[in-house]
């Protein structure tokens, strides 16, 4: 998160919260990451939010598949980028 290329972090929060399976703690990782990323940048592409999204309503449903960390990233994704 120390990187200031901002595409690149959403590149790789993207690349682990779709690509990780079912049950891994990268998921809810990556879904706070990308809430960090929208706290740091104050934007998020697209591409990125919608990840960000669909992790926390996983994790809304089964907090076994997603953790909870989707859900606080979603937050911030919500708060920093004014989406409420």
């Amino acid at each position: 998160m120390n990187d200031d290329d901002r595409e690149f972090v959403e590149h790789w929060c993207v690349q682990v919260g779709m690509r990780a399976v079912s049950g891994s703690p990268l998921l809810g990782l990556a879904g706070s990451c990308l809430g960090h990323t929208a706290r740091r940048f104050g934007h998020l592409s697209d591409e990125a939010v919608a990840p960000a999204y669909s992790l926390a309503a996983r994790a809304e449903v089964d907090s076994s598949d997603v953790d909870g960390r989707a859900l606080d990233g979603l937050d911030d994704v919500r708060s920093f980028l004014h989406l409420w």
